[in-house]
């Protein structure tokens, strides 16, 4: 069952179930864009409800990540991963490795004093000829791999970084041939069916500065699920989402003998299913669709949902989304993936509350705005964003910065407040979340000053990432 001497390694998705309760997650801080010059942060926060730290950051504490010379803040769109194997692959070293601004940080865990190792971004530019790194996953290989949006100048280009492991060395691209995706974002492997997908956001140097509407129509967002050939590393498909539909995060189904899985779609709103056809070709279809609401007070006469962040239960049970905008998460029983039923769904705040600048001329879903959302006396600013889930499936956490120059312009309140945490509990029986009333993690009150808070990972791996073989 275990692949290793550290982390859990569990055997199948079913086996990483029954592990643990976990007690702590990492989440990285965001000073980019809130006026402080100051350097960003892996917050260490307590999810033990029996430790008298419940619920605060931190307590389990390894420091501040210490600035090394040149650095600039980083940005909320970067991930935390665990180079481990809780996905039975093999443990390359106990590192968890993020973005963090001059180049990409690894600090040793556990550890009285970080012991960081730094990637340079002019090697990732003159070895690979790429940029704004995503999301990194460890292979069977002993490598990582980690997606990127762009080129070094900020055009759109879709392609993967490979580092050694243990030295973090980078070794060069994982791709090959001369055809490639004109834009990248996050991306997801099955070797049992010889693909990886990836997925494309938009052109960084215009979704970098915030959302206009006028770059719409204008082939600036990403409208396409890119096919790789696993084991050749060819680009050999693109299937069409929709123009402007902006996919971001894809998840194959936990089950590895499974070829299909969703990806949500951002600026359109709507969840396809991608899957494998009996030609052996894969291919999507659309099977949700949040409707926009016609507003007052707003950037645009409609507004859409934004979802920003799934995830699929380890079971393959459930599907979970949230719609940044909106406001809501919303938790959908998928035992039929061609048709998910809506089983779940909570308001944490958005931009369609009772008492704010917004008014819903027409809604298709509600009978009434929902009111602001306030737990423990604090009104909570933005809206939900990343998610992860326990486990076992009974926990869904959540926390609320997207990307620092979209939450400035969406939610300006989220940078004089800093971004939140928040716990959700799942019924797993019926379908149904409901809020956690007793916990809090409030951001805002970092003694550095509020920050943005973003991806949630545990230290032993997670639902979001794991990927078994």
């Amino acid at each position: 069952g275990k692949c290793g001497s550290c982390g859990p390694g569990y055997a199948s998705p079913l086996d990483a179930m029954k592990g643990p309760r976990e007690e702590i997650i990492y989440v990285p801080c965001i000073y980019r864009n809130t006026g402080k010059k100051i350097p960003d942060f892996l917050a260490t926060v307590d999810v033990d409800p029996k430790s008298p730290c419940y619920s605060q950051v931190p307590c389990v504490d390894f420091g501040k990540i210490p600035e090394f010379p040149g650095s600039v803040p980083a940005d909320g769109g970067m991930r935390v991963w665990n180079l481990g194997c809780a996905n039975g692959i093999r443990k390359s070293g106990n590192y968890r490795i993020f973005k963090a601004g001059k180049g990409l940080w690894a600090p040793t865990i556990p550890a009285t004093t970080p012991v960081p190792k730094v990637v340079n971004p002019e090697d990732v530019f003159w070895k690979c000829g790429l940029g704004y790194p995503h999301t990194s996953h460890c292979l069977g290989s002993g490598e990582v791999m980690i997606s990127t949006l762009g080129d070094p100048a900020g055009n759109g280009k879709g392609g993967f970084i490979l580092l050694d492991a243990e030295t973090f060395e980078v070794k060069g691209t994982w791709e090959k041939g001369d055809e490639a995706p004109p834009m990248g974002y996050d991306f997801w492997y099955q070797p049992r069916h010889n693909v990886l997908i990836s997925t494309e956001w938009g052109i960084p140097k215009v979704l970098g500065y915030g959302f206009d509407p006028n770059d719409l129509g204008k082939g600036r967002y990403g409208r396409r699920l890119n096919v790789w050939d696993w084991s050749t590393h060819r680009y050999i498909q693109a299937i069409d989402v929709g123009e402007d539909s902006a996919p971001l995060e894809i998840r194959f189904l936990h089950n590895p003998n499974a070829s299909e899985g969703f990806v949500g779609c951002t600026i359109s709103s709507a969840i396809h299913r991608f899957y494998k056809t009996e030609r052996g070709d894969w291919a999507a279809e659309k099977v949700i669709q949040v409707p926009s609401k016609k507003v007052e007070g707003w950037l645009l006469p409609e507004m859409p949902g934004f979802i920003t962040d799934i995830l699929i239960s380890l079971d393959d049970r459930f599907l979970y989304f949230s719609n940044w905008i909106h406001g809501d998460v919303r938790q959908y029983d998928i035992s039929d993936t061609r048709r998910p039923k809506l089983v779940g769904q909570v308001f944490l705040g958005g931009s369609i509350t009772k008492g704010g600048p917004v008014r819903v001329c027409e809604d298709e879903e509600l009978q009434s705005q929902p009111e602001p959302f306030v737990i423990q006396g604090k009104k909570i600013p933005g809206g939900p964003q990343m998610l992860q889930l326990s486990l076992d499936g009974r926990r869904l956490y959540v926390s609320t910065s997207l990307f620092s120059a979209w939450d400035r312009q969406f939610y300006p309140e989220l940078i004089r407040d800093g971004a939140v945490m928040l716990q959700l509990d799942v019924d797993t029986e019926r379908g149904g979340l409901s809020v956690n009333p007793k916990f809090l993690v409030d951001f805002g009150k970092e003694p550095g000053g509020p920050c943005l808070a973003h991806e949630m990972r545990y230290p032993g791996g997670d639902c979001t990432s794991d990927i078994w073989l």
